[in-house]
């Protein structure tokens, strides 16, 4: 019995994992062919991120990282975009960061500032950075940087593609600066409302 349960608890991760990635790919698709339009609404993107801090704060604990505003936001942080879209980048950034930050003293700090209308997120960490030579790569299909830990992580691949597509369907930009070994910065811009 002991072992049937070993290997029914390793087929549902699987099928939790081959889940995961079918529902990417059906995202991704219909990013790409453009049959996924934004619904564009004004919101809160402060509370939006703590509501993600909260989501993500038992993974973080365990890892030794703490997940962070840069500051206290003591009014709204108001964009225009479509929210579900936008939780999911979000999600993505943040659950990435935690799990590349360092272990034991990683930090993932998230902040909000104003260019001209524009509203810029940038979600940073002090993990293991990317190479140069991958930077321009990561937003690629499947492409993974750290390749040792991708299976440890679970990830389909898939996810800061989707990112990429998610913010440019909404007429935006994301950019990343990162340094190995020192830590990972990504931005985005949505429209301030």
């Amino acid at each position: 019995p002991e072992l049937t349960a070993k290997y029914v608890r390793r087929a549902s991760i699987g099928m939790e994992r081959l889940v995961s990635v079918v529902k990417d790919l059906d995202t991704i698709t219909k990013l790409e062919n453009g049959r996924n339009v934004p619904v564009k609404e004004p919101f809160d993107i402060v509370a939006l991120t703590e509501n993600i801090i909260g989501m993500v704060d038992m993974e973080a604990f365990e890892r030794g990282v703490t997940v962070s505003l840069d500051k206290d936001y003591n009014e709204p942080v108001m964009v225009y975009a479509d929210e579900m879209r936008i939780e999911q980048v979000l999600t993505n950034l943040v659950t990435n960061s935690v799990r590349y930050s360092k272990e034991k003293g990683g930090y993932v700090k998230i902040r909000f500032y104003q260019a001209g209308d524009k509203i810029v997120t940038e979600v940073a960490d002090n993990g293991i950075g990317i190479a140069p030579s991958d930077l321009p790569r990561i937003f690629e299909r499947f492409y993974r940087v750290d390749k040792s830990r991708s299976r440890d992580n679970g990830g389909s691949g898939l996810g800061l593609s989707i990112v990429k597509h998610i913010i440019e369907s909404h007429g935006e930009k994301i950019e990343v600066e990162s340094k190995l070994h020192s830590g990972s910065k990504f931005r985005f811009t949505l429209p301030k409302a």
